[in-house]
């Protein structure tokens, strides 16, 4: 799905999402497409889902709690191993990122 207005996209890969650009949507609703795919990879049964945010420059709250409600679905699917990938670079993923493994504390986070 892609939005040139708001300047960003979300696609799956088999069992990666990835999300780019910048994400400054308007609340739940407005995230559900994007909630929708995230829950679609997690029904396949895959072994491991990986969210990649690392050309994500900007994620508001809203979109921070879909990933975290997202991340306590996946930590109550038994035998599914999450990672999500960040960048240092973007200096909202310090600060938010290390929060979801609060969340599921199995959760690789990798932000190189």
């Amino acid at each position: 799905m892609e939005n040139k207005e708001t300047e960003y996209k979300v696609w799956a890969e088999g069992n990666v999402v990835f999300f780019e650009g910048t994400m400054r949507l308007s609340g739940t609703d407005a995230y559900a497409p994007m909630n929708e795919l995230l829950v679609n990879t997690l029904a396949a049964n895959p072994g491991a889902i990986v969210i990649d945010l690392t050309n994500l420059e900007f994620l508001n709250s809203s979109g921070i709690n879909l990933l975290a409600k997202f991340v306590i679905s996946v930590r109550k699917e038994a035998g599914v191993a999450i990672k999500v990938k960040g960048s240092q670079r973007i200096p909202w993923q310090g600060k938010s990122l290390p929060n979801l493994k609060k969340l599921h504390p199995a959760l690789d986070l990798d932000i190189a």
